[in-house]
């Protein structure tokens, strides 16, 4: 039986920022955080099971649920963005982190979510966490700069149809000693192949399995 507890702090230039966290116990020491897409929730397949993975682990599951697909983030830039995501997802890890103490900690981020993980992964709490890159935006210096330093283990999956992706940056961001980066042929930015459902379901097995594992 999992708890689930629900609240929103104040986040950039006062926007509010909806999180959950998913239990199976209290006091657990190991926590999964899941940053999503921009349109790709928690609900969706990848992280949906991410979830669950780390729920039968008995892990805490942190969900930051930011909106910038809401129509009060209309007039922001993608930079600007790009600054929200990164201070949203400090203060809510502030928050949590006051009231919890974590040892083992997992982050995975997705496409948007990925621009916040640099940050995160600087600090000392996450100095041992293990990080899941799902289709990062590794186009961008914040996102790719640091793939290529990290000291955290970590997990990178892209397709070569994804609009994002570009197979010099890809080179790049597999010569990180620390990450093991996974090209799927053929599939697009949320990891499926178009007009090919059963196909795109075997690419869903096996990026859970190797969540499962890692």
């Amino acid at each position: 039986m999992f708890k689930v507890y629900t609240n929103a702090l104040e986040g950039y230039k006062g926007m509010e920022v909806p999180y959950s966290i998913v239990s199976k116990s209290e006091g657990c020491k190991d926590i999964a955080i899941i940053l999503p897409g921009a349109g790709y929730t928690v609900q969706s397949p990848l992280l949906h099971f991410s979830t669950s993975v780390f729920l039968n682990k008995s892990f805490d599951v942190l969900q930051i649920n930011y909106r910038y697909n809401d129509n009060s983030y209309d007039d922001f830039s993608m930079e600007e963005i790009s600054e929200a995501i990164k201070v949203d997802v400090n203060t809510v890890i502030d928050e949590v982190f006051y009231h919890n103490s974590y040892e083992n900690i997992y982050l995975i981020g997705k496409s948007l979510g990925t621009i916040a993980m640099g940050g995160v992964l600087n600090r000392e709490e996450f100095s041992n966490a293990k990080a899941i890159w799902l289709t990062p935006l590794i186009q961008r210096e914040d996102v790719l700069e640091p793939l290529l330093g990290s000291k955290n283990k970590g997990l990178l999956f892209i397709g070569d149809q994804d609009p994002y992706f570009t197979s010099e940056r890809f080179e790049e961001a597999s010569k990180s000693p620390n990450v093991t980066a996974i090209l799927i042929p053929e599939v697009n930015h949320i990891l499926e192949y178009n007009e090919k459902t059963l196909d795109s379901i075997d690419v869903l097995k096996r990026i859970v399995a190797n969540i499962d594992h890692f």
